[in-house]
């Protein structure tokens, strides 16, 4: 039986190039980031049809060369760059350069073979971008009282103030603007009604999970506790034994659901027993709290697939 041999891409994307490997030997082709540069991409991969094409997330970089991909119905993963420096560390590359990056890129894409997963439509893209920016703004916003309340008076603490009024605005236009873009999405009405009739889940924390965690409810328990980073890995090494430990996973959403999570051990009873319960049995209270996030993640994702309102059966699901 003949083998089958895979083909992959890596894209090193970066402000000015796109530096593209077609095996992990192959020169390097480098290409300017522009509409020209991502069409001849497109086209050299409709021609030879790669089974993966990798790119890694560079904090919005990469946006118009995966989404003109995806578009072109290519078969394009975005992928967590530390995963990508690990897996080169791992390989003995310890040298990076842009060429080198493509190339590792490539040699990730076959080795592991990342699952290809749906991409976020231009209304999704949206959001998230819109649900982003608040949390810019608020991080600014406390930013500049901090310093507000450090100051002096006079002209600085003027300016501050003036700049405070400034990012009230506009976190007021940026709140208008996703509720105006979820009036129009019924899918995402309905999961805002569902997700916020559960105790101590509100506004913010809903929209977050609406627009950073699209995977809700399309996903089991482990996989989507594992996407966010709240599932318990193994940690044991010589004489160190029954320790576990979570990272990586999608920082914004573990922020909503910590803040959502405290809550919930004050109002919502079956997770306060569940943490009473855990901390009565010896567990740290940070070991505690972690274990009742991702049992409010479980709700959470039952809830969104079964398109129903929550219940206590749903802590088992």
């Amino acid at each position: 039986m003949d083998q089958i041999i895979e083909r992959a891409f890596g894209i090193d994307v970066s402000k000015d190039f796109l530096d593209l490997a077609t095996s992990p030997t192959s020169p390097v082709q480098r290409l300017a980031h522009d509409s020209a540069g991502i069409e001849a991409i497109v086209e050299h991969a409709q021609r030879d049809r790669p089974d993966r094409i990798v790119v890694e997330a560079t904090g919005g970089w990469e946006s118009a060369v995966v989404a003109t991909l995806a578009h072109a119905g290519l078969p394009v993963v975005i992928v967590n760059p530390r995963q990508v420096r690990e897996f080169a560390r791992a390989s003995g590359q310890l040298a990076k350069t842009d060429q080198l990056d493509a190339r590792m890129l490539c040699a990730f894409a076959l080795a592991v073979k990342p699952p290809l997963r749906p991409l976020k439509d231009e209304q999704a893209q949206l959001l998230a971008a819109l649900v982003t920016r608040r949390q810019q703004l608020l991080q600014m916003r406390t930013a500049e009282k901090n310093r507000l309340a450090l100051s002096t008076p006079g002209l600085v603490q003027r300016n501050l103030k003036e700049h405070i009024k400034w990012l009230d605005r506009h976190l007021k236009d940026t709140d208008r603007d996703i509720e105006q873009l979820i009036k129009v999405t019924p899918l995402w009405c309905d999961t805002e009604r569902l997700l916020e009739q559960i105790p101590s889940i509100g506004r913010i924390t809903s929209r977050t999970l609406i627009a950073q965690l699209p995977e809700l409810g399309s996903l089991n328990r482990k996989q989507i506790a594992a996407l966010v980073g709240l599932a318990p890995f193994n940690h044991d090494s010589g004489t160190l034994r029954g320790h576990r430990i979570i990272w990586g996973g999608r920082a914004e959403v573990r922020q909503v659901l910590y803040m959502a999570t405290m809550s919930a051990i004050r109002c919502n009873p079956p997770i306060r027993g569940f943490y009473r319960r855990l901390r009565a049995n010896g567990k740290p209270g940070k070991v505690a709290l972690v274990a009742c996030m991702r049992k409010l993640l479980t709700v959470l994702n039952a809830v969104v697939r079964d398109r129903q309102p929550w219940s206590l059966a749903m802590l088992d699901s």
